[in-house]
């Protein structure tokens, strides 16, 4: 299309200049002669008519004739351009002249005579139908990236705010998002909310298809063993994704290095290239395990071939658990020392009770399997064994003290030394008392005099006893409390069966219930003294049964006897009297009744 300057230009004769005295003023002023014999009315007709008829509000096709900064200028056919604002062109950033655009009519003349355009307002009106196009279609778009939303990005397309998702810009982990604003990028639109107007687009979509047939033409020539080149395209806490170009594999975290690794950010970097040795893959899963530790020789193999069971290594911590210490003596060579070897004391504790991670410590090898990479290791094996001399440093008969580790319903154990403990049996804590549970006579920690009773060293125990420290006070009772005798104490407890005395001359005995009543009828009770017969001694069972109601009934039956011996005594003597009054009065009564009969 012309322009209307370059109209007029080519309605100039070429020979317009004429000397100004000979110049007709007259046509001129009556424009005679101007239009070739036409009138003006009628060339302004024709000129009207190669213009196009446009109207406030309508959308049409134009021609982009000009761009600056600013504003860009679009031919849609009307004597003058239209103007439209650069900003409403960021979405398409390749726009050049001579491109056809669709334009929204503001205006066919504002008050400077100028044609203003809208192109987003064109677009806004037929987006819609456009987006539902493409989505139909599976048509590939264009769209502006506006800015940045919780979950991904806010796209332009076709002037409608569509929603494009993280995981739907590449096909690769995005670390910066920002990176994509302001940017323009062909995307396909994945779904469609037709009634909210919701629309979600895809620019991984584009490329998941050509890959998908990448990975199926990588995947077709793999080999397990076959070393390739890849770029380190994540990394997460079990293991790093590598790029081969097309297809992703993952190594292990566990298939990095042959030594310990705690996170795969201590072996490599994003974006670092490397080589890895293919360790297996899928063809249906498309999964493809890498290693890196692979192509380095395995340290094992490097290992000191003169390293034997009973040589002393040095290592550093690198793993706790409560079993044991993992020790590293050389890079990708642990050992274990189980927490057993890391003491000769029986009482099995937590590794962390002995080191941590990170401590230097020297151990010596128990055992070692270079076929299976195994190697146990000890600590306490640096150290003598206290059992070796046991029978030295602990004769049976010497006396030592000791310090109480804990109790169980039969006794008491206690530690010597380090590694070397021993039982008291609750029969060997005292001579005299009766105690149910340790916890009565001693507690955890405290220190008590033992002697040895006994050596078990290949179970590697000891018996020990607390009252063999004292005279044994039952060769004394033994002498003092002879059955029928009589001895002062006083009740300690007592029960449904009887009652605990404790006797004044030491140790103790026990009243059965018939033997603790009282003269006056009523029951001893718990803090009386009172005195008691011996029933039975029994030194062996260190048993001695007493009884008070004893000391006073035969007390009684022998003052009963005695009365009982002195009546029947008494009784004889009358009789004996008796019996000669009688004889005696009958004789005199026999004189009287002679007297008497010779009176007469």
């Amino acid at each position: 299309m012309t322009t209307n300057a370059e109209e007029t230009k080519a309605q100039k004769p070429s020979n317009a200049s004429v000397p100004v005295d000979q110049f007709n003023w007259e046509a001129f002023e009556t424009e005679a002669g101007l239009y070739g014999g036409e009138s003006k009315e009628q060339i302004a007709k024709e000129y009207d008519q190669t213009l196009s008829n446009i109207q406030a509000g309508e959308v049409m096709e134009g021609t982009v004739t000009a761009i600056d900064k600013r504003e860009v200028l679009v031919n849609i056919g009307f004597k003058s351009e239209g103007v439209i604002p650069s900003s409403e062109f960021r979405y398409n950033p390749d726009l050049k002249v001579g491109d056809k655009v669709e334009v929204y009519v503001e205006s066919a003349e504002d008050k400077k005579g100028q044609l203003i355009l809208s192109h987003k307002k064109a677009r806004q009106l037929r987006s819609w139908d456009r987006v539902n196009e493409a989505l139909e279609k599976d048509e590939i778009i264009k769209g502006y990236i506006k800015c940045r939303t919780k979950g991904g990005m806010i796209v332009d397309v076709f002037g409608i705010e569509a929603f494009l998702p993280g995981s739907q810009i590449d096909v690769k982990p995005i670390r910066d998002y920002d990176i994509y604003v302001d940017k323009t990028m062909e995307f396909k639109v994945v779904k469609i909310n037709q009634e909210f107007r919701n629309v979600v687009v895809s620019h991984k979509a584009l490329i998941e298809a050509e890959l998908e047939q990448q990975k199926k033409d990588i995947i077709g020539k793999l080999e397990k063993g076959q070393i390739l080149e890849g770029t380190v395209k994540n990394i997460t806490s079990y293991g790093v994704f590598i790029d081969l170009g097309g297809v992703d594999g993952l190594i292990h975290i566990t298939d990095l290095s042959w030594g310990r690794v705690n996170h795969p950010e201590e072996v490599v970097q994003l974006d670092q290239k490397l080589n890895v040795v293919i360790l297996d893959f899928d063809d249906a899963k498309k999964r493809i395990a890498l290693g890196l530790k692979q192509l380095t020789p395995h340290p094992w193999d490097a290992l000191a071939s003169e390293l034997k069971v009973g040589d002393k290594v040095k290592g550093k911590v690198v793993v706790m658990a409560d079993y044991g210490a993992f020790i590293e003596i050389a890079p990708g060579v642990e050992g274990l020392i189980h927490v057993s070897e890391m003491s000769w004391s029986q009482h099995l504790r937590s590794a962390q009770d002995f080191m941590k991670v990170g401590d230097e410590v020297e151990a010596v090898i128990l055992t070692l399997d270079r076929e299976d990479h195994k190697m146990s290791l000890g600590i306490k094996q640096l150290t003598p064994d206290p059992w070796e001399n046991i029978e030295t440093k602990y004769p049976v008969g010497s006396r030592h003290t000791a310090r109480v580790r804990n109790f169980t319903n039969f006794g008491v154990f206690v530690e010597l030394e380090e590694g070397v403990d021993g039982l008291i049996h609750i029969s060997d804590l005292s001579w005299t008392k009766k105690i149910k549970h340790p916890s009565e006579f001693t507690q955890i920690d405290a220190p008590i005099e033992v002697q040895v009773l006994e050596i078990d060293k290949e179970n590697r125990r000891l018996s020990l006893g607390h009252k063999q420290l004292e005279e044994n006070p039952w060769d004394v009772y033994e002498t003092i409390y002879k059955p029928d005798t009589i001895h002062a104490g006083t009740i300690t407890e007592v029960n449904d069966k009887g009652a605990v005395v404790a006797l004044n001359e030491g140790g103790e005995g026990f009243a059965p219930a018939r033997g603790l009543a009282k003269a006056d009828g009523t029951t001893a009770a718990k803090g009386e003294t009172l005195e008691f017969r011996v029933l039975e001694f029994g030194k062996n069972n260190r048993k001695i049964i007493l009884s008070h109601t004893r000391t006073f009934e035969e007390a009684k039956a022998k003052e009963d006897a005695v009365k009982e011996a002195s009546t029947q005594e008494a009784v004889k003597k009358l009789s004996s009297s008796i019996e000669k009054t009688t004889l005696g009065d009958i004789s005199g009564l026999a004189e009287l009744k002679a007297q008497l009969e010779g009176k007469n």
